[in-house]
């Protein structure tokens, strides 16, 4: 899948401002993660499981 097709979110602590932002787009394989900023440089993907272990540590 391109990630012209995925749908990206912003994270909901990404501020109006235009500070630091972060989009992510699930997909059932992979969960992409690019700056909102620059949505056409680099993507970083990782397994659903990593996501999942990511948000379990960054939520406690």
């Amino acid at each position: 899948m391109s990630t012209e097709q995925l749908h990206w979110f912003k994270s909901s602590y990404s501020g109006a401002e235009g500070g630091t932002c972060v989009e992510i787009a699930a997909h059932p394989s992979a969960i992409h993660i690019r700056d909102s900023k620059n949505t056409p440089g680099p993507e970083i993907t990782v397994l659903p499981s990593a996501w999942a272990a990511f948000v379990s540590y960054a939520t406690q």
